[in-house]
């Protein structure tokens, strides 16, 4: 009567069975190694966000809204004239208070330029050094209703999306995204596709104010939402409801 081969994890493995076993073992990590490469080529590219540096006395008009935008006059080294970008402090902190009170004025800027894609962010210095009230004219930029429109994509902070910290999006930063926004950041939506020509709006509630706690649930992970889309110079402005948020 011949004996089959009994493994015991705490005794050398048969001889008849080292074979199978080393199948089985190989089996395990290819399929591992091919699961590991399919969550490789499917992630999405987080891209390269970069801190480019100082970016000093840039000419424009502060322009209000749910958060404070400039809307640059005269061009600068890094900005063309008719930009209108988004701004934050250079810590988790918006310039809601330093900005607004300036609003309708020309001002002169300075901080530090960020960019990524078309997501440029200025981190305004602390103090007048950072924003300040100068003579000379004012032209507000142009403003266009485009619509209601349902839009796919990520609420992200925009400072650490355009390159304050890295990937700047994703669950992994989701954290870092919330703390950011609820302290006054600028929040951003990045589109899965490029709408009217750009890669990413800012984000407010419908009724044209800062973000709160009921959009936190659904930063740093692919939603669809509804809201109604604004034009203000080259910047686009998505008015985001978040009633009608939901798993793309």
């Amino acid at each position: 009567m011949s004996e089959r081969p009994f493994f015991v994890g705490y005794l050398p493995a048969p001889s008849g069975l080292r074979g199978f076993l080393a199948l089985v073992g190989l089996c395990v990590a290819a399929l591992f190694a091919g699961f590991a490469l399919a969550m490789a080529l499917t992630a999405r590219d987080t891209g390269d966000g970069a801190l480019l540096g100082w970016e000093d006395a840039v000419k424009g008009v502060i322009v209000a809204d749910a958060y404070p935008l400039l809307h640059v006059t005269e061009a600068s080294a890094r900005l063309p004239a008719g930009a209108t970008v988004v701004m934050s402090a250079l810590n988790k902190a918006g310039v809601g208070d330093r900005a607004l009170p300036l609003a309708g004025r020309a001002v002169t800027a300075s901080g530090l330029y960020t960019l990524r894609g078309d997501v440029v962010m200025l981190q305004l210095r602390f103090g007048e050094q950072g924003l300040a009230p100068r003579e000379g004219p004012a032209p507000q930029p142009a403003r266009e209703a485009l619509g209601r429109w349902r839009l796919t994509g990520e609420i992200c902070d925009g400072k650490c999306y355009a390159g304050a910290m890295r990937p700047g999006r994703g669950l992994s930063h989701k954290a870092c995204a919330n703390l950011c926004v609820l302290s006054g950041v600028p929040p951003i939506f990045v589109l899965e596709q490029p709408f009217e020509g750009r890669e990413y709006l800012l984000v407010t509630t419908p009724e044209s104010r800062p973000v709160g706690p009921e959009t936190m649930d659904l930063s740093a992970t692919l939603i669809s939402a509804e809201g109604e889309v604004e034009r203000v110079g080259d910047l686009l402005i998505f008015r985001l409801d978040p009633a009608t948020a939901r798993a793309p």
